[in-house]
């Protein structure tokens, strides 16, 4: 693997949250810049093969957990086969349908060490990760949405895969129990980082959820630097009709007490870089817009150009928004240069730090 940077003696310690592809998508850019990285991962999930084994077993959901160390393997032979090999799904007329390989592994991990912590770490060292997966809480939890639907009566919907799939307006999303037992690595971790990361990945199944718990919360407050990833697009049933500043808006919402350093969005989606900064700007937050999107046509993000995005707000190094942001933003260049000046500028928003000498889609991968 070929890092942006070299690898020094004292690398930035990053944590990133989400689940999913999201995740997956931030972990394989921040995997090029340094080996003191660690996932933060919902666990919610109550579809596929992790729904019938968290019903079957009584553990924590593995999918997410599972995607994010497939994520973490590296760019070697041996890497891409245990990538391959965590990710590989059976198909047959019995139990194993559908059930992910890397699933039925961490289940057994999770039962020969008698933690969850140990058997990530234990499969972490086997495959050789890049960096350590920690869950966000350590019991399974439930998501319920409240849904505004025209012309049809309002829904609680309960369960994450009803959630991300629901016909109508997410308004709002619990988390049960709302206290849950947390696990203290991941807490630790994320005041230990020099940088947290949240985002991309679904908005309110993925990304909320580490908002809407009180230690976790208050574990971000205190977090040195903190930078939010923007989605690609909308996705379906969770933020139709969203811009790209109802997305910081509904974090802002939620936890009113949230400062960030930095909003990362692609300009080929900003649809209106005023409202954006605006509301990034009331977070205590620059906006650094990148062409962090892959050239093959799908919402989803190239992990070297997301790297290179990360390099440069950890650094506090901000550069040109590009071409197609100037197409975007209309004809004159000079308004396109100016909302990437004011993304150096924004109101209220201290230098990011620097580097200390020295590294998709919002879809989801069910179950």
């Amino acid at each position: 693997m070929v890092a942006l940077d070299p690898l020094r003696p004292d690398p930035q310690r990053l944590v990133a949250l989400g689940g999913g592809h999201g995740l997956a998508a931030s972990l394989l850019a921040l995997r090029h810049l340094t080996p003191e990285l660690t996932a933060v991962v919902t666990v919610a999930d109550d579809g596929g093969s992790s729904g019938r084994l968290r019903g079957e077993m009584g553990i924590l959901p593995p999918g997410d957990l599972r995607m994010a160390l497939a994520a973490l393997c590296d760019d070697t032979p041996r890497g891409r086969a245990w990538h391959d090999l965590l990710q590989h799904r059976f198909t047959s007329r019995g139990e194993l349908d559908a059930h992910s390989l890397g699933n039925l592994v961490l289940a057994g991990a999770w039962a020969q060490t008698g933690s969850v912590v140990a058997g990530l770490d234990l499969l972490a060292d086997l495959v050789g990760a890049r960096g350590r997966v920690l869950p966000m809480a350590a019991e399974p939890l439930v998501i319920e949405a409240d849904v505004v639907r025209t012309g049809q009566p309002d829904l609680v919907v309960r369960g994450q895969s009803r959630v991300a799939v629901t016909s109508g307006r997410v308004s709002r999303v619990r988390l049960l129990p709302e206290d849950p037992e947390m696990c203290p690595e991941t807490l630790a971790a994320i005041r230990a980082a020099d940088w947290v990361v949240l985002g991309p990945g679904s908005w309110y199944t993925s990304v909320l959820p580490h908002l809407q718990v009180a230690p976790l919360r208050a574990a971000l407050h205190d977090a040195a630097h903190l930078a939010l990833t923007l989605n690609l697009q909308q996705q379906e049933g969770e933020t139709d009709g969203f811009t790209a500043a109802d997305h910081v808006r509904v974090l802002r919402d939620v936890d009113p007490d949230l400062r960030l350093d930095v909003v990362i969005a692609d300009p080929a989606w900003v649809d209106d870089v005023t409202a954006l900064e605006q509301v990034a700007d009331e977070l205590g937050a620059r906006l650094l817009l990148r062409q962090v999107r892959a050239d093959d046509g799908t919402p989803r993000h190239d992990p070297m150009r997301l790297a290179a995005a990360y390099r440069d707000a950890f650094a506090g190094t901000w550069g040109d928004v590009g071409p197609e942001a100037e197409a975007r933003l209309g004809s004159d260049p000079a308004r396109a240069r100016a909302a990437g000046a004011s993304a150096v500028t924004g109101a209220g928003a201290s230098p990011a730090a620097p580097v200390h000498a020295h590294p998709g889609s919002p879809a989801r991968d069910r179950g």
